[in-house]
């Protein structure tokens, strides 16, 4: 418990860095240089400005040049970072497991942000995060059930793809490899619970503009997401409760 505890600093820290990926990226600018400024007027953050969620506090949440609103997607962040890189720590102890456990949720934070906010999964991250993790999880217990399980999963959600290409788009299909390489056989309780997750909003705009809301999509990144964390916590339990009962 006090190591996970310990672990929500550089959780914080790396929270702070995925702000910079996730508003850069799909920009294609550099996540290097120039250094944190405002996206609006492009005032250059000063260090005291640049603390995770403490400046959003002390700044009221906007630019201290402009009085721009900073967008809540920062300090949700930072703190989903941090609590997922302690949760990793305190589940698989410290451990090279903990490690790529916690890379694994930083990248599906990075993930979910982006397509929350522009409509995308950037392949400059979710294709070198697949590769990253499937060589860890192979090196630290070999096997083919990394690889299959990755394959399997993107090769489902591509065959959804071209079912129906409007409710699913390849940054799905390539989001499911980094999960089945991270989940192995539990994979599909990821895939399971975060489309039926996603019935939740498509039932409310359903709800608000009827045969509109067909062509109102919705990002479902967030929603793999989700289902992959619990997964990655309690896949197996919810697995063995599945094919039990």
């Amino acid at each position: 418990m006090t190591a996970a505890a310990l672990a929500l600093a550089p959780g914080l820290l790396f929270g702070s860095f995925l702000n910079v990926v996730a508003a850069r990226v799909p920009l294609r600018r550099s996540i290097v240089s120039p250094g944190s400024a405002c996206m609006s007027c492009g005032h250059e953050l000063s260090w005291w400005e640049n603390v995770p969620v403490l400046s959003f506090v002390v700044l009221h949440g906007r630019c201290r040049a402009c009085d721009e609103r900073i967008p809540l997607r920062y300090p949700a962040v930072e703190l989903g970072s941090a609590f997922l890189v302690a949760g990793c720590v305190w589940k698989f102890g410290l451990h090279g497991g903990a490690l790529v456990a916690s890379f694994f949720c930083l990248a599906l934070v990075a993930v979910s942000a982006t397509d929350l906010e522009h409509h995308i999964i950037p392949n400059r991250i979710v294709v070198p995060a697949a590769a990253v993790v499937l060589a860890a999880q192979t090196a630290l217990r070999p096997s083919p059930e990394w690889a299959i399980a990755a394959f399997g999963a993107s090769g489902a959600l591509f065959l959804a793809a071209l079912a129906y290409p409007a409710g699913m788009g390849m940054g799905d299909v390539k989001l499911a490899l980094l999960l089945g390489a991270m989940l192995g056989r539990t994979v599909p309780v990821a895939i399971l619970l975060g489309m039926i997750v996603a019935l939740v909003p498509s039932f409310v705009l359903l709800a608000r503009h009827g045969a509109k809301a067909r062509k109102m999509g919705i990002p479902l990144g967030p929603f793999l997401a989700l289902g992959a964390v619990v997964a990655l916590f309690a896949g197996h339990p919810l697995l063995h409760l599945y094919l039990h009962h």
